[in-house]
This record gives structure tokens, C-alpha cells and sequence, in this order.
């Protein structure tokens, strides 16, 4: 376990090569951190949930070893690290073309979708973000990092479901802004903002302007994220329904795609386009 792939306040990450050849990824918690009921309790809602869960878009967790002050978790190896890194690395993130983000924003809904709905019982991740959403190296992405997720009663709540969706929505918008939409999201708060400020004008200027086939799939994807940020939980989507979007045909839209604001965005009537 030679080489360090990265460091967090729960531990750090190996590169590591097992007697077979395959190569994983080790989490090592550190020692002292391995002491507190807090980091154990996390290390143990880890096992459980990805002892269980099967699906694509989820990181595989192939073992673990719990000992002393000693804690491994060892998971599949992700080539291209994460989300959060390739977007914060310039050379990556315009590796990182178009239908690549528009597939790992679907890849990370599809994966969500499983956890809420297709899962018993259901769980909320709570802690969805870009770090967390690891890529492989075809730059198929998987959700990682369980430590916090949470088993939700069978009649959970419509606002208990829609609780997780918010973090979806910032990844999705992340995926197209190329950083942290955190100054977007304020400035359409704010009630000096015109309605004049146009998706094309917020996406990644790293990448060239999107072709109109991928534009409309673009459209859709910031349809769905500010759907999962509307501030009324009852107004969000569960990520069943955005998943099942995702996977509908899109047929054209009247609007001209590079004229759309982000106010027409969050409208009601964009939302119906997609069956949100």
C-alpha cells in the first residue's frame, strides 16, 4: 500500500495490488480516529449498506478488517478519482466532454433512484456531493462513502425521500457549471436577478458550446437540478421520477435551447415537459 490516493478527516486512501493482481482502493481510518464511537459507528454503516447493495453505480466494497485501533474498508479501485477532482482539474475537466457529464448525472440519479426505491429497506445517502460520486476509467461514475447513510422505514414520508434529493441536484448542476454552483444558486434568490442570465452563459466555459443534440439533453439535466433544489420539499421530485425521465425520449422543445434562462428552467411548465 505504497501509494496515497487521497486524504480525509476520516483517514486516508491507498492505491493498493492484492497477491491476485487486482488492484483496489484501501480507506486505512486513522488510529486515534478509530477510537471514537462516532468513527466506528460510521465504519460499521458502511459495511451494512454496501455489504448489501448491488448495482452498477455504486462502489463495490470488496472487504474490511476491523481490529483494535485498526480499520480497513476496501473497495473497487476507480481510475479517474473523483468527480470533484476532475472538475477542479483543468486538463481533466475538459477530458470530461459533454455527453461524458450528461451520462454521469444520469448514472448518479439511476444509482439514487435504486437506494430510495428499489431497496429494502430504503436509504438516504445524506451525504451526496461530487467528492463522493467516484469515475472509473470510462468515466462511469459510482456513489461512494456511506458513512453517514441512513435505513428509512418502508412508510417513510414523501419529505423524508425528497430530503436526498437536494445534493443530487448541486452534483447535476456542478456537472455543467464546472465548479460549485453555490453563486448561482444565491443570485436567483436575490431579487435584483433578471431573468435574462441564459443556461449557455453558466456552463463549463472550459468545454466548447454543446451541439444541439447534446444541448437538449444539457436542458433536461438543469431541468431536473433545480427541480430537486426548489426550496418546498413538497415540490421537489423523488429521484424514482427523475430516474424514469432520464430514461423517456425527449421530444423537441419550441423554446430556442441556447435562449433559455435559468427563471424559464425552474418553471413549472419545463417541469411538465419532462413529467416531473
Amino acid at each position: 500500500m505504497r501509494y496515497c490516493i487521497g486524504t480525509g478527516a476520516y483517514g486516508s486512501v491507498y492505491r493498493a495490488q492484492l497477491p491476485s493482481g487486482k488492484i483496489v482502493a484501501v480507506k486505512k481510518l486513522h488510529g486515534f480516529e478509530a477510537e471514537v464511537a462516532a468513527f466506528d459507528e460510521s465504519f460499521r454503516n458502511e459495511v451494512k449498506v454496501l455489504s448489501e447493495i448491488k448495482h452498477r453505480h455504486v462502489v463495490k466494497l470488496h472487504g474490511f478488517c476491523l481490529h483494535r485501533r485498526i480499520m480497513f474498508l476496501i473497495y473497487e479501485y476507480m481510475e479517474r478519482g473523483s468527480l470533484f477532482s476532475v472538475l477542479f482539474d483543468d486538463v481533466e475537466a475538459m477530458e470530461l466532454d459533454w455527453k461524458k457529464r450528461v451520462n454521469i448525472v444520469k448514472g448518479t440519479a439511476h444509482a439514487l433512484s435504486y437506494l430510495h426505491h428499489d431497496f429494502t429497506p430504503p436509504i438516504v445517502h445524506r451525504d451526496i456531493s461530487a467528492s463522493n460520486v467516484l469515475l472509473n476509467s470510462d468515466w462511469e461514475p459510482s456513489v461512494s462513502d456511506f458513512g453517514t447513510a441512513r435505513f428509512l422505514s418502508s412508510d417513510s414520508s414523501h419529505r423524508t425521500i425528497v430530503a436526498g434529493t437536494i445534493g443530487f441536484g448541486v452534483v447535476a448542476l456542478e456537472t455543467l457549471v464546472g465548479s460549485h454552483p453555490k453563486e448561482i444558486l444565491s443570485s436567483l434568490q436575490s431579487a435584483s436577478t433578471e431573468n435574462g442570465i441564459t443556461l449557455c452563459e453558466i456552463l463549463d466555459q472550459r468545454l466548447p458550446q454543446p451541439t444541439m443534440s447534446v444541448l437538449m439533453e444539457i436542458v433536461s439535466v438543469a431541468i431536473v437540478a433545480f427541480a430537486c433544489l426548489n426550496a418546498n420539499p413538497c415540490s421537489r421530485p423523488t429521484m424514482k421520477s427523475v430516474s424514469q425521465c432520464f430514461l423517456t425520449q425527449l421530444t423537441p422543445l419550441d423554446i430556442p435551447l441556447r435562449e433559455i434562462s435559468l427563471q424559464q428552467l425552474m418553471s413549472q411548465e419545463l417541469r411538465h415537459y419532462l413529467n416531473l
